[in-house]
């Protein structure tokens, strides 16, 4: 039997020019990200000096539900993700539609706060710019960057992953030189803060954490864009997330030997504190022009992923038609990356960066409760390739896991997502309306000149 899907791109389709080595950096860039710059600190604050203790377990805990996008991406190779998933799964249009607007409303909302952080302190250590109007600017440029074709989207994704990776390994090595120095403390990487049980310092920490290692779910919309995803995806997916793991420890264990966590628990730039400690000669602005790069590349990926999705939704039927449209010669989905960055701005003037983080986490665990039941549901559905396989009782674990860290999140996250969900089912009813009216339409005809037999 012949294993290897069709790799030739057929009428409007998007073409397949995703490698696996693409493939790989484009997970490791979107979550080797702009989280683990901005988050120590706060990791610091709740945890105290056991940084690498939180993240390990939201690695584990993303683990779970990626063994689910593994089996389910490598099942059913389309655009569209996790709702093309939720549709073959539960056959319910409003499901289907909701589970795939909270991933779009949560790539969105999650690429409007990366330009603010863009926009934020890291710039303002370079030029004084008003905020505002360069998070708008930035979202222009990573839209026309987009629209350009995914080779050349992924070709400065892999610039920008090894920038924002040798970013991270410089403070590992600047925390060994500190270290020997003679100064810095190692015993901090065992010591847990006061204010609580290490246990529920520990879980609260992990939540943050979690939103380091989210990014890897956006991979899932490249699937009708890669080349073999039955082979080359699950390797991508699972080499992406761990070595993302093993910088992400690596990271806290030398943030800790260098720095108290009392000194970066309030800074908006936990990093540059490495950097500063270590004096070693490295400006400042150097280090906030990498911490740019890792932010812009956030967006970038996540920008493709909300193009992706929208033409993958539009595809099937769950959004306007017009959606799916896609350029001639690029034959990217051109329509999706206007309407999606114009979304991302107006949310840019709605909230600040705290706020719409909390609100990508709480929708994309929704996500991933729908993606881990997907795959449970769909065990009985049999395709003609070969496809990964997880073990069943790690969407069971990845469920649970789910709904304990949705349990951490605060009253106001979640009226803010409710009020996006609502906004999906209007938007959801309008499109089933407008899909009769124009089936009613193409019917009248037919019915005027049958055949009286």
């Amino acid at each position: 039997m012949n294993t290897t899907l069709d790799t030739t791109p057929a009428g409007p389709g998007l073409r397949r020019a995703v490698t696996g080595k693409l493939l790989f950096l484009f997970i490791l860039g979107d979550v080797l990200g702009a989280g683990i710059y901005a988050l120590v600190g706060q990791l610091a604050g709740e945890v105290g000096g056991a940084i690498w203790v939180p993240l390990l377990v939201a690695l584990l805990l993303a683990l779970l539900t990626a063994a689910s996008y593994a089996e389910l991406v490598t099942k059913y190779p389309k655009a569209g993700g996790t709702a093309v998933f939720a549709q073959r799964a539960f056959g319910k249009p409003l499901v289907s539609f909701l589970v795939g607007f909270s991933m779009l409303a949560a790539g969105v909302t999650s690429v409007a706060g990366l330009s603010l952080a863009f926009s934020g302190d890291y710039l303002g250590a370079l030029v004084d710019l008003p905020a505002l109007p360069t998070a708008l600017v930035f979202l222009t440029l990573v839209a026309l960057l987009n629209a350009r074709g995914i080779k050349d989207s992924l070709r400065a994704n892999v610039v920008m992953t090894v920038i924002e990776v040798s970013g991270l390994v410089l403070i590992v090595v600047l925390a060994a030189v500190v270290l020997g120095r003679g100064e810095g403390d190692p015993g901090r990487v065992l010591e847990f803060s006061s204010t609580q049980s290490p246990a529920a310092g520990v879980l609260a920490a992990a939540v943050l954490a979690f939103y380091s290692f989210v990014g890897f779910e956006t991979s899932a919309n490249l699937a009708e864009e890669a080349v073999d995803p039955s082979r080359t995806y699950p390797r991508a997916l699972f080499g992406g997330l761990a070595v993302a793991g093993v910088v992400y420890v690596l990271v806290g264990l030398a943030v800790s030997t260098a720095v108290a966590p009392a000194q970066i628990a309030d800074s908006d730039g936990p990093l540059l504190e490495v950097v500063r400690v270590a004096d070693v000669g490295l400006p400042g602005w150097l280090y906030s022009l990498v911490a740019l790069i890792a932010v812009a590349n956030g967006a970038l990926l996540t920008a493709i992923m909300c193009s992706r999705l929208t033409y993958g939704m539009a595809t099937e039927g769950l959004l306007p038609p017009v959606l799916g449209r896609v350029l001639p010669g690029r034959r990217t989905p051109w329509v999706a990356i206007v309407v999606t960055t114009i979304v991302s701005m107006a949310l840019v003037l709605s909230g600040d960066l705290a706020t719409l983080a909390a609100t990508v986490v709480l929708l994309l665990l929704l996500v991933f409760i729908a993606t881990n039941a997907a795959v449970l549901v769909l065990r009985r559905d049999r395709v003609e390739h070969r496809h990964f396989r997880t073990p069943a009782v790690l969407p069971v674990l990845g469920i649970v896991s789910c709904v304990g860290l949705l349990t951490q999140q605060e009253a106001g996250v979640w009226l803010r997502a409710g009020i996006l969900l609502l906004v999906g089912v209007v938007l959801h009813l309008i499109t089933r309306r407008s899909s009769r009216r124009t089936a009613d339409l193409r019917d009248e005809p037919v019915t005027r000149t049958a055949d009286p037999r």
